[in-house]
């Protein structure tokens, strides 16, 4: 086994601590909070801040021009990942972000499947171990995760974090078609995806209030643009790391999921949950994992 590191494993890993801190923004921006709302204008935020820096610092000519068939490309990733968040963000409002995080991780166990059916990715023996072993801690979450009442059978929240990450692993998919094999360049894609996220929610959450009105009173909290500027941070970061030669999108999804060490470490001690040793026990399966992933070729 050669035990050399990756090129795509620092970028994945940057992204995954971005991910990890987004999560716990995001958590304390939903917390008895309107969930769309809050939503939109973080979304709002990243994106605007990611628009000013391409036309600043980025060549913003080639990110802007875009044929409409690649737009269209585009556009149904936007749609994909809108849905993914909308389902996310509820559940993330009632859920502990101990449990909710885990379980939203397990995204690269759908993206592992699709891999080896869409693009034959096959692990190697030692890739195989840490994936064995990062779904694993996965599995003892959702055992744990009974054990403070919130059951797959009948909790909204859990519903929704399935169903959301079921498309987030989708969106993972579709992210490596449109890198991988169309080799679309990453700030453009990135670029109008971040535009279209904010109208498709801003219209969702138009809709929404005219429809439902605000059952939910709305509070702006620093967390809300918090939000926004991390995910477009990790989303750089996790554009670039499958840009590269040769990355396998099921492993670099199951890498990048990792935040979840971030958010219960830092989520345990900001939001004082439960079951921290059983958690722990499932949070080193996972680091284990993470090790050997990092290293084996």
């Amino acid at each position: 086994m050669d035990f050399t590191v990756s090129l795509w494993f620092l970028p994945v890993i940057g992204s995954a601590l971005g991910l990890g801190f987004y999560d716990l923004c995001k958590k304390h921006a939903v917390r008895e909070n309107s969930v769309m709302p809050v939503l939109f204008f973080a979304t709002l935020c990243g994106s605007a801040l990611f628009t000013v820096m391409t036309f600043l610092f980025g060549d913003w000519r080639s990110c802007v021009y875009c044929e409409n068939s690649v737009w269209i490309l585009i556009l149904l990733k936007s749609l994909l990942v809108s849905a993914s968040w909308t389902c996310v963000y509820y559940a993330m409002r009632e859920l502990p972000i101990s449990l909710a995080s885990p379980i939203r991780a397990s995204a690269p166990l759908w993206t592992f499947f699709g891999s080896i059916l869409l693009y034959s990715e096959i692990p190697t023996l030692w890739q195989g171990i840490g994936m064995l072993l990062i779904f694993s801690g996965y599995y003892f979450f959702s055992v744990f995760g009974k054990l403070e009442g919130f059951s797959l059978r009948n909790s909204l929240g859990m519903h929704l974090i399935v169903l959301g990450t079921l498309l987030g692993a989708a969106s993972a998919l579709y992210d490596k078609y449109l890198l991988g094999v169309l080799h679309l360049p990453r700030e453009t894609v990135q670029f109008w995806f971040s535009v279209d996220l904010v109208w498709i929610l801003g219209l969702a959450y138009g809709i929404r209030t005219w429809c439902f009105g605000n059952k939910h009173p709305f509070q702006w909290r620093w967390s809300i643009p918090v939000t926004g500027i991390l995910l477009i941070a990790a989303d750089y970061l996790y554009f670039y790391a499958l840009s590269l030669p040769d990355t396998s999108i099921s492993i670099v999804s199951l890498v990048r999921r990792c935040n979840c060490l971030v958010t219960f470490f830092v989520g345990v001690i900001w939001f004082k949950e439960k079951n921290i040793k059983r958690k722990a026990f499932a949070l080193a399966l996972i680091l284990v994992g993470v090790i050997l992933l990092a290293l084996a070729k």
